[in-house]
């Protein structure tokens, strides 16, 4: 661990400075578009990795638009189990906040490193923003779910995505300090959404609204030879009445094998993992999504296309609810997926684009509040 590049002076900021720790490719591209507004006002914000996902496997187009950079501290935790690798980021980040003494801590999403920043930061007396706060999700024993649970109890600031996540913190007692700002990866899509590429969708010879994008990479789902057997049946019908695109995740790919189910991909275009901007240019052709992941569910809806979400809980509800979204299980899929869908699209459930702005807007406000500054 060491610091890895020089002290900026501080601007207009009044000598506000943050501290940004992440520790999964999400969070450092949700850190890169708040330093952008952080750099703009001239606040000093110092970044932390904890190097709990220390692959930096990302399009250069993110390094390039949004401008990433190397972090000034590496703790350098690598992997290991929840305890373990919580325990090591609390160690070592706790030497880096009682060295650089920030006036405020910001985390991300719900990760352990997310948790461990909260925890050592509260410890300290040194204030914490939660960005994306408020997501709620069964089962309450999930890893992810008691991250944000925990975060969301030791944050001063709950920077949330959505008006349901205000209304979860809501229910929970949690009122000050709450704020719906929309949600940053909004931000990151409109801003990517002229560089989205279509090499893929002309390479497949794919027709717009004719196809079907699937992914699927969650333990739940793939680790299960029973369940997955059930989902690829399921995929496999909806493959008879319209083109499956299965861009296969390694973990999927490889359980596939395991179990003996290559037969069940018979009909399917199965493909390798794509980039992002190629991912995003199937996503904004094709006719819906059918998906477990997080983030996809999300860039289904900004692209305008609904999702078919293979789990039994979600933390982006608020699609679900609005009707726009659909949950669905190894028993239905194919009902859920082929059902005629008559609801309107939902807009505006993640703000309008300026989540990042807005955050930074708040927490000067913040800080010139809590130092008397008019």
């Amino acid at each position: 661990m060491g610091r890895e590049e020089g002290r900026r002076i501080s601007g207009k900021s009044y000598g506000l400075r943050v501290l940004s720790l992440v520790g999964a490719r999400p969070q450092i591209i949700k850190e890169a578009m708040l330093h952008r507004e952080f750099k703009e006002k001239g606040i000093e914000e110092i970044l932390v990795h904890s190097g709990q996902h220390y692959d930096y496997n990302m399009s250069s187009v993110f390094f390039e638009i949004l401008e990433i950079r190397q972090p000034h501290y590496n703790l350098n935790v690598g992997s290991g189990t929840h305890g373990e690798m919580t325990g090591k980021i609390m160690i070592e980040f706790e030497k880096v906040l009682l060295s650089e003494k920030p006036d405020l801590v910001l985390v991300y999403g719900d990760t352990n490193t997310t948790l461990s920043g909260a925890l050592v930061a509260a410890k300290l007396k040194i204030p914490v923003a939660h960005v994306e706060a408020g997501l709620r999700q069964h089962p309450k024993d999930m890893p992810e779910e008691i991250n944000r649970i925990v975060t969301d109890r030791v944050s001063q600031l709950l920077f949330c995505p959505s008006k349901l996540a205000v209304r979860n913190l809501e229910r929970e007692g949690i009122t000050e300090g709450v704020y719906f700002v929309g949600d940053v990866m909004y931000d990151l899509f409109l801003k990517m959404e002229d560089r989205f590429r279509y090499d893929v969708f002309e390479k497949l010879g794919l027709k717009e609204n004719e196809f079907v994008l699937v992914t699927l990479h969650r333990d739940f789902n793939v680790d299960d030879p029973v369940k997955l057997r059930k989902i690829l049946e399921q995929l496999k019908r909806v493959s008879r009445e319209k083109k499956v695109v299965f861009p296969i995740h390694p973990r999927t790919k490889n359980r596939v094998k395991e179990f003996g189910l290559e037969n069940l991909l018979e009909g399917m275009v199965v493909i390798d993992p794509v980039d992002y901007l190629n991912l995003m240019g199937l996503v904004k052709r094709c006719w819906k999504v059918v998906t477990d992941s997080g983030g996809l569910q999300k860039e289904a809806y900004f692209a305008g296309k609904r999702a078919i979400v293979v789990m039994p809980d979600t933390g982006w509800r608020e699609l679900v609810e609005a009707g726009w979204n659909k949950l669905a299980s190894e028993e239905n899929l194919f009902d859920v997926t082929m059902e005629e869908d008559r609801s309107e699209y939902p807009s505006g459930l993640y703000g309008d684009g300026n989540a990042a702005g807005k955050i930074v807007e708040v927490i000067e406000e913040w800080f010139r509040s809590l130092r008397g500054i008019h």
